[in-house]
């Protein structure tokens, strides 16, 4: 009888630590992602809670289920090329395409490679005009690199995550 007042009691103060845990949990009933021009976003509809909090010194949290997308834009490499010359790569992060859109730079001897994150080289291709389309869809995934390359010198680096 003693042995089993003391299962009863452990059983109770387990299930009482259960019922305090917390975590995410959404019951949406739509979502999905959206993308035009000036990027893309991902949302969902029906999601039951959402906290933003802004801190001091540009820090910000987000809680819920739409947490943010890691989005780098490598910017370590030099050139000689003019200053106004200007390289976008969007929407980023993608599910079927990019566009590789080149403003005020000669295309002359000037191409794109795509590749994956151990470096196989997946797409080779020359740049034609002032916006190409990059066909995405067929690819698992992951995060890749897209290369412009002008006259065999790398001019852009682009992080490209597909989803």
């Amino acid at each position: 009888m003693k042995h089993t007042k003391i299962k009863l009691c452990i059983v109770l103060l387990f299930w009482l630590g259960l019922t305090g845990l917390q975590a995410q949990e959404t019951v949406s009933s739509a979502g999905g992602n959206a993308s035009g021009t000036g990027g893309s976003v991902s949302y969902s509809v029906g999601q039951v809670a959402y906290n933003y909090t802004a801190r001091s010194g540009g820090f910000s949290q987000s809680e819920g289920v739409q947490q943010a997308y890691e989005i780098t834009n490598i910017t370590g490499i030099k050139t000689l090329l003019d200053i106004t010359s200007q390289y976008a790569a969007f929407p980023n992060p993608t599910t079927d395409f990019i566009r590789l859109k080149v403003r005020d730079v000669s295309l002359e001897n000037m191409f794109y490679q795509l590749s994956d994150m151990s470096g196989k080289l997946l797409e080779y291709k020359k740049v034609k005009d002032n916006e190409t389309t990059i066909v995405m869809s067929q690819l698992q995934p992951a995060t890749y690199f897209l290369k412009v390359i002008q006259n065999t010198k790398e001019v852009k680096l682009f992080k490209i995550i597909k989803h």
